[in-house]
């Protein structure tokens, strides 16, 4: 049940990262927008090893 929670929560925080990228007109931010999306896909894998 916990790792459907988790799952759900790393989705969440997939869609709230695009949103920002989508809406920043800046550079920077676009930066440390894919920089957020290799880490998530860094959790997810780990959230799949110990699931």
């Amino acid at each position: 049940m916990k790792g459907k929670k988790l799952n759900f929560i790393a989705q969440e925080m997939g869609r709230e990262i695009n949103t920002m990228g989508s809406k920043a007109n800046d550079a920077g931010i676009q930066e440390k927008v894919v920089e957020m999306k290799d880490e998530l896909e860094k959790i997810k894998e780990q959230l799949l090893n110990v699931l």
